[in-house]
Formats: structure tokens, C-alpha cells, sequence
């Protein structure tokens, strides 16, 4: 059964959103026959590589906040993180572009290793300040990931898998899905934002019982956003909500 994902790096809800679905999978007694698939999603493609400002100066700039408002929904997100083992370092986080993280992990897809990417820049952004917009960093993460160094080298110098994050991107915006983190398990049922894990674990044994039950045949469309269930916690642009 595949399960595609749009997220975005540096979307706190889609690495909240990601480990509800880890807690659901670890129950799931089909686990071994989930094919998870990333597609990238710019919360801000504008934005520049390496800001020279905090995240929460940019989120008070952005949206009239005070600076103690804009920390006080830093330190609301972090608590959320924690409940399932997340530390969210959001006073070193280092907002940034991400298309070349995207490009990145599209080539760690390559080399059958998408998802320990995509998880491995998460945490270097939200733990360890990383800033995941700089090529020298994301040079030093795709060899840590053991990606062939020439091959990072390459793809950071050039624009190796650019059509495929702005793929992914045209194929969200034909969804209709405007904020992140979503999730389609086996091209049939949506999940928008990071759900509670008990509705994951719903979800996952519903679609397999559709997908090899008696339930009949399964539409090779996947749903439009509309069809999600409703909302839970996302972000859409540079903000977060929940």
C-alpha cells in the first residue's frame, strides 16, 4: 500500500504529522507492505537560502505579532512536539529556502533512502539549528545520509531534480492542497494535517481493507483535498495553525 506525503522540511506539523503516522504504522500489523513516497511542498519558495533574521522576528514581522506573542506560539508548537519525543529547538531554528533540501531528498530517493532524509534534514533543522537552506550544510548532510558525494556535489551545483520538486509542487495545486503536512494512503483515502495517531491507525486499516477486501474496485485517482478528512493541525505559507 502507498502512502504519498507532501511535506515540507521545515513544517513543524509535517514532522509531528510524520511521527503520529510512525506511532501507526507500529502497530500495523501490514507495516512491511507500506511504500511511503515524498513530494516536496515550499511553504515560501520566495524566501532567501539563509535569512538574516530569527524565526520568531519573522513570523512577528510577517503577521503584526509581538515578539512575545510570536514565542508564545514557538513554545505552543514545541509542546506539541514533545508529546511525541520531538524537541523543537525554536529559538536556533534557522528558517530558509528549501528547494535544494527537496532536491536532495528526491536523490536520496534514488538510493532507496527518501524517508531517512527527509527525517534526518527535519532534525537538523528543528533540534539542531541547521540551516537547511545552506548548500554546505546539506553537502555535509547527504554524506552523513552516505549519498555518493559527487552526486550531492553535483545536484547542489546544478539543478539536478529541480522538475521534480516543481512536479510535485504542480501535482499538490491540482489536488487543491494549499497547506501541508497531506497524506494519501494507497491513491484513495486523504488525511489533511498532522492528525491525532488513533486516526491514522483508522485510516491505514480502512484503506488496506478497501485495497484487498471485499470492498471492490479502487480508483487509480487519488482524492481531491476536498475529500480529506477535516483539517488538523498544518501549516499553509509561513504560518502554522491549529
Amino acid at each position: 500500500m502507498k502512502i504519498d506525503i507532501w511535506s515540507d522540511i521545515v513544517c513543524p506539523f509535517c514532522y509531528i504529522g510524520k511521527r503520529h503516522l510512525e506511532l501507526a504504522l507500529d502497530g500495523f500489523e501490514h507495516a512491511d507492505d507500506v511504500d511511503i513516497v515524498w513530494h516536496s511542498y515550499e511553504l515560501d519558495p520566495t524566501i532567501e537560502a539563509v535569512p538574516d533574521t530569527t524565526l520568531v522576528e519573522k513570523i512577528a514581522a510577517k503577521y503584526g505579532m509581538t515578539p512575545e506573542q510570536s514565542e508564545r506560539s514557538q513554545e505552543d508548537i514545541a509542546a506539541r512536539a514533545a508529546e511525541v519525543g520531538l524537541e523543537f529547538n525554536w529559538r536556533e531554528a534557522r528558517f530558509g529556502n528549501t528547494f535544494d533540501a527537496h532536491r536532495l531528498v528526491h536523490l536520496a530517493a534514488q538510493h532507496g533512502r527518501a524517508t531517512e532524509a527527509h527525517e534526518r534534514l527535519m532534525r537538523a533543522y528543528f533540534t539542531e539549528g541547521v540551516a537547511v537552506g545552506d548548500t554546505t550544510e546539506l553537502q555535509r548532510l547527504g554524506e552523513e545520509l552516505e549519498l555518493p558525494s559527487d552526486q550531492v556535489r553535483a545536484l547542489l551545483a546544478g539543478t539536478d531534480f529541480a522538475d521534480d520538486v516543481r512536479g510535485d509542487e504542480e501535482q499538490a495545486r491540482a489536488l487543491g492542497i494549499s497547506g501541508v503536512p497531506f497524506f494519501v494512503l494507497g491513491e484513495k483515502y486523504a488525511i489533511s494535517g498532522a492528525q491525532p495517531v488513533e486516526l491514522f491507525e483508522q485510516a491505514l486499516a480502512q484503506t488496506w481493507n478497501e485495497l484487498h477486501g471485499e470492498a471492490g474496485a479502487v480508483s487509480t485517482d487519488a482524492p481531491k483535498a476536498q475529500d480529506a478528512h477535516d483539517h488538523g493541525p498544518s501549516c499553509e505559507g509561513d504560518h502554522c495553525s491549529v
